[in-house]
């Protein structure tokens, strides 16, 4: 009979401790929840102009790899240099000039591209990787995105009543003031973007069109500054209300301002045609690329959104909504006729065969620059 109580004892105290554990056990996990864990967010962080890609592409290469694009934009060369030069910036993939990737590379603030990763490369142009080269020797550190050209937009009416049969479209038109001044009274613009007027100037005086001389760089502010008298206005970079609008007949800028200027031309009902010209006497070619740099914290990421941009069918696109040429051969058998007929965007070979480039300055340089082309526009 004791026996018996002690067992029944024992079982009631073990009951016991058992339900105080388990009470315990509860109250542990009421104060202390347990949070799920989850795979880290796969994202690559984008640093480029605003509207320079189809935003279905950027959509799609998420929907492809689970890689969600963070696109965040500059609007000037001078914010993504800033910005390069913060440690730990953040960016993961960067859309950058030529002169810009050569003054990044020698500062050491780009990584080198693993190009067997890269399984896209081999639709690289062959002659955009030659120019490209100018700036990255070897191509080691950026392929091409998107290229274009400096050249001239005009009302084409007012260059049939204006220009002499006997003078070519050269550059004649621009620096010779008699053949300028017939312009005047319909209004001639030039693009606010010094470094690529000069490279121009230095071009036109038969100087190398990157030269770093400071001589040479005042020889081109002096033709510039012969300008002045005959030009409206100076524009800043996408501006084309004027010329849409008709009230500017002739502008120096960019080849994507053609099709920008004749969109809203037709927008707004102002019944202007407008055109585009590489003059003879050679084209000034603008490289935008891509590019990694040293500090990106998804660089694996980064090679796979660079490799899918530079997929035949993808540039193609970005192109069909950017209306900017880009470095992909291959690609042209993806863009419309209408685009790749265009010579304001995909120039004749000899057109490219005239392409030259601008240079990279340094601080020197730059600040005389800058100096120059205020005294060209201001005339003082």
């Amino acid at each position: 009979m004791i026996d018996r109580q002690h067992r029944w004892v024992s079982v009631g105290l073990r009951s016991a401790l058992l339900i105080r554990f388990c009470v315990l056990i509860l109250l542990f996990l009421w104060s202390h929840p347990v949070v799920a864990q989850t795979a880290p967010e796969k994202i690559v962080n984008l640093y480029a102009w605003a509207d320079y890609f189809d935003p279905s592409v950027l959509d799609d290469f998420t929907k492809e790899t689970g890689i969600k694009i963070a696109y965040d934009t500059y609007s000037a060369n001078e914010a993504l240099d800033a910005h390069l030069a913060i440690k730990n910036g953040g960016d993961d993939v960067v859309v950058i000039s030529g002169p810009l990737l050569q003054k990044e590379i020698a500062a050491g603030l780009l990584q080198k591209l693993d190009k067997p990763k890269l399984t896209s490369i081999k639709s690289l142009w062959p002659e955009i990787v030659g120019y490209l080269s100018a700036y990255d020797p070897g191509n080691l550190y950026a392929v091409n995105y998107m290229w274009f050209t400096l050249g001239l937009t005009f009302h084409a009416e007012a260059m049939q009543t204006r220009q002499e049969k006997t003078v070519p479209a050269s550059w004649d038109m621009l620096f010779r003031p008699e053949l300028l001044k017939k312009f005047a009274d319909c209004g001639v613009e030039i693009q606010d973007t010094p470094d690529d007027l000069f490279a121009l100037a230095l071009h036109y005086l038969k100087l190398d069109s990157r030269s770093k001389s400071l001589a040479d760089l005042k020889k081109a502010a002096d033709l510039l500054y012969g300008l002045r008298r005959n030009v409206k206005k100076f524009r800043a970079a996408g501006d084309l209300s004027d010329l849409a609008g008709g009230d500017a007949c002739l502008s120096v800028g960019w080849s994507s301002d053609a099709s920008q200027a004749r969109k809203q031309a037709h927008d707004s009902a102002s019944h202007v045609t407008i055109d585009y010209i590489s003059p003879k006497g050679g084209t000034l070619l603008l490289l935008d690329n891509l590019a990694i740099p040293k500090d990106a914290p998804h660089p694996d990421a980064a090679l796979a959104l660079i490799d899918y941009l530079m997929r035949p069918e993808i540039a193609a696109r970005n192109t069909k909504t950017t209306h900017f040429a880009n470095g992909i051969l291959a690609s042209k058998a993806f863009i419309p006729r209408d685009i790749l007929t265009d010579a304001s965007i995909y120039p004749d070979p000899s057109t490219m065969k005239s392409f030259f480039i601008a240079g990279s300055y340094t601080q020197q340089e730059q600040a005389l620059i800058a100096r120059e082309w205020l005294r060209v526009k201001t005339g003082k």
